[in-house]
């Protein structure tokens, strides 16, 4: 599903205008990005949390000129799922008849 195709989804359940939805998502994603970017975490309750994962400093190789490299400590934006969010997923009947059968 594309942002396009949420924002339609959400505008046809709640009968807010396309425009201001658009708004608003757009927002959010504003919000997230910049408060990662300061260092904060996002929670946020029955669905998630936007985090900042530390990853070790590590050496890492160049196989094509066969040299090593060293990979400073730094940060990655990560998501992870509530366990009312986990639940819902486990417990789907769509997802079930997705999956493949043993």
């Amino acid at each position: 599903m594309t942002k396009a195709e949420v924002i339609t989804k959400i505008s046809d359940k709640t009968g807010i205008q396309k425009d201001d939805v658009t708004q608003t998502i757009e927002a959010f994603f504003k919000v997230v990005k910049d408060s990662m970017a300061e260092g904060e975490n996002i929670y946020v309750r029955g669905f998630g949390s936007f985090i900042n994962k530390k990853r070790a400093k590590k050496i890492a190789r160049n196989i094509s000129k066969n040299t090593a490299i060293v990979i400073d400590e730094h940060f990655i934006p990560a998501f992870k799922p509530s366990k009312v969010f986990v639940e819902k997923i486990k417990n789907s009947k769509k997802i079930k008849e997705l999956a493949p059968q043993d």
